[in-house]
């Protein structure tokens, strides 16, 4: 992790405008002796999971995605606890369709100037029946699994300050106040107390009917912290050294009237709605650990009815923020429960640094942030910060040898998430600042940091870069990975903007006309972009036809620096599959070679191949691809 890339992590987790420190301090950085654990092989030589690089991923902001049951919408009573921390004058649920930058009576009546405070309260009424509602709209996609953001009990929209990690969050499912009185009655210590509320007997229908349509699910896993709401810093609160869990967190001082001190503790990176866990050289201390492995079990093996029942794998918030040795049990305990699991990784870092993490005895993937900024360079940068055709092939090249067997074609090949401005709004502003540049383009990419942040819609040439970008994405190696709107045409700045109501085509939405400021804009209409839509589901299906783009290899066929063209063939046991790219601003004609006198066509869009000897040539139109295979 680099000393730039620090600086935004406190907006990872909270969404807080809030600076952290340059150092690395927060976060423990443990030996390259860690002992390494066992690791085991398939026929192959790979530790992943197969299935891993066959899917299409789905990334599902839950409180966003889709209100299924208006029933379980929160009160302001269910948000306490969530930043920001002074309560509300006035507050309701937002209306789903409404101007994203508009303020609603509520609001205007808390009288706040800090837009961010307004933006965090809001609470739209995602919930779990609304994913269900949508799974049949996900498989006809052709998205083959679900990454869903935090789905446990917490206050916050974005469910990064855990209550626990054992419970869905009650508003979540379809009797919030009945689930909180069951869960009033455990011992969070003892699992054999732990209840199945209805919430959490949701979760598992969610997995049963995703499993039905040959869709997997994994669980965003937040084991580094968890939020003040949590039942142990609670009880530590008020216990203090009494507490069964005085050796849960940080504690850098107790109430004590003889000392003269008072109650204080380490939020992670500064946020004291966080509060970190204990760790020392080998990860958490026995306390959480033995919580967090008993959640795990609880989530992959429900009731005790088998792995076909559970989650099919996690995603780990802030994995460089917990010692390798930790990360290595887990993997063991995981692996047990589900030798097919998959486990991703957030570490946004330079491939040699990911690097340890991925060695067969802690992560099978990543969120492979890396695929973005070397797309951003290529596709969308302007000088003098665009890279040439083969620079980005080099690139693409490193990050598929540097890991061991079948590690990058599982890796989630993605550009926008719940952490960075969405990719049509990252076109919009090309040129604002270099991706890769984490910490200063996470904030230059946040309207409460950069009033020139430009907030209208994509207009139709910014599209096409998109839809260029998607090209690659579903034809290269890796796991592409698409953040939840971003296939209709949804826009928006980062955190908070990137995680704006989804937009569906039988809610009516208004016209967004207002700006960051409340001053007004031309109008932006909301709707779905069918055909930027029809371009993902074409693409994802032609990737899911054909097994060369999923599991074949990698061949350079042509990096031409001058004409900007970028062609490269797959091939999986005598299946070829050809994409050349013109990232130019014309028309290019390409010429691939052709020994053996196939036919070819174009399957993306027919565009004519023709056949000339031992060559074959197609016409590329400006910022635009094809994808070929043989007849």
């Amino acid at each position: 992790m680099t000393n730039k890339t620090v600086n935004a992590l406190t907006f990872f987790a909270t969404g807080l405008v809030l600076m952290a420190s340059d150092s690395l301090a927060y976060c423990p950085q443990d030996s390259d002796a860690t002992p390494r654990a066992r690791i085991v092989l398939d026929e192959a030589g790979e530790f992943v999971p197969a299935w891993a690089k066959e899917v299409v991923w789905y990334q599902i902001f839950p409180e966003r995605y889709r209100d299924g049951d208006p029933g379980n919408n929160p009160t302001v009573r269910d948000i306490a606890g969530a930043d920001p921390a002074d309560p509300p004058k006035q507050w309701q649920i937002h209306a789903w369709g409404s101007d994203w930058y508009k303020l609603q009576p509520y609001e205007i009546a808390n009288g706040e100037k800090e837009l961010w405070k307004h933006l965090l309260r809001r609470r739209y009424g995602g919930d779990l029946q609304g994913i269900i509602d949508k799974l049949d709209y996900i498989n006809g996609m052709g998205f083959g699994a679900i990454y869903l953001n935090p789905v446990f009990d917490s206050p916050s929209l974005h469910k990064y300050d855990a209550a626990s990690f054992h419970h869905i969050d009650p508003n979540f499912g379809p009797d919030p106040d009945g689930d909180r009185a069951l869960m009033a009655k455990e011992n969070p210590l003892d699992p054999s107390t732990w209840v199945w509320t209805k919430a959490d007997e949701l979760a598992l229908e969610l997995i049963d009917e995703a499993h039905k349509r040959g869709i997997r699910i994994i669980f965003d896993g937040v084991f580094n912290h968890m939020g003040i709401n949590s039942f142990a810093f609670r009880d530590l609160k008020e216990n203090q050294e009494r507490s069964p869990y005085q050796d849960w967190f940080n504690v850098s001082s107790w109430d004590s009237e003889e000392s003269g001190t008072q109650f204080d503790f380490e939020g992670w990176f500064g946020v004291k709605s966080l509060p970190e866990f204990k760790e020392d050289d080998t990860g958490l201390m026995p306390g959480p650990k033995r919580y967090v492995f008993a959640a795990t079990e609880r989530w992959m093996n429900p009731k005790g009815q088998g792995r076909e029942k559970g989650i099919d794998g996690w995603r780990l918030d802030v994995a460089f923020c917990i010692a390798h040795g930790f990360w290595k049990d887990w993997r063991t305990h995981v692996k047990a429960l589900n030798p097919e699991a998959y486990l991703t990784a957030e570490i946004v870092d330079t491939p040699e640094r990911v690097k340890p993490y991925l060695q067969g005895d802690e992560f099978d993937g990543e969120m492979n942030y890396n695929f973005a900024f070397a797309s951003a360079e290529f596709f969308f940068n302007p000088e003098p910060d665009r890279i040439i055709v083969s620079e980005f092939d080099r690139r693409l090249r490193e990050m598929r040898q540097l890991y061991p067997k079948g590690v990058a074609y599982v890796v989630q090949n993605l550009f926008g998430s719940h952490d960075s401005n969405r990719i049509g709004s990252h076109i919009v502003n090309r040129g604002l600042g270099n991706f890769r540049d984490w910490g200063t383009y996470f904030n230059l990419s946040q309207v409460g940091n950069n009033p020139e942040y430009q907030v209208r819609k994509p207009n139709a040439r910014e599209l096409r870069l998109q839809k260029l970008f998607v090209i690659m994405q579903m034809t290269t190696v890796g796991a592409p990975m698409v953040y939840y709107g971003d296939e209709v045409g949804m826009w928006g700045a980062n955190d908070p903007d990137d995680r704006k109501p989804m937009v569906w085509p039988d809610i009516e939405y208004e016209d967004e006309v207002t700006n960051p400021d409340g001053s007004k804009r031309p109008a932006d209409k909301v709707a779905v972009n069918r055909e930027l839509q029809q371009h993902y589901q074409t693409l994802i299906d032609i990737r899911n036809r054909y097994p060369a783009l999923r599991l074949g290899d990698f061949r350079t066929l042509v990096a031409d620096d001058e004409r900007d063209i970028y062609a490269f063939e797959r091939e999986y046991k005598g299946e070829q599959v050809r994409v050349a790219l013109n990232n130019s601003d014309q028309e290019q004609q390409v010429n691939l070679p052709n020994p053996d006198s196939l036919l070819w066509q174009d399957i993306f869009q027919g565009n004519p191949v023709a056949v000339d000897g031992g060559r074959i040539r197609v016409t590329v139109p400006a910022k635009w691809g094809v994808v070929l295979a043989v007849k």
